[in-house]
């Protein structure tokens, strides 16, 4: 199981099996729309990284 943290929050987690509501399963970080941004403190999606 591969999560994600915000590096800049360190609250928001991103888990790449389950998914979140507008991306799929299985999406890397790196892959998601470029105009995405962390859902808690807004930091876009260069502020990721592995857990």
């Amino acid at each position: 199981m591969t999560k994600y943290k915000c590096n800049i929050c360190n609250k928001f987690e991103y888990d790449v099996e389950k998914g979140m509501e507008g991306i799929e399963p299985g999406t890397k970080p790196e892959d998601f729309p470029d105009d995405w941004k962390c859902p808690i403190c807004m930091a876009d999606k260069t502020h990721q990284i592995t857990q």
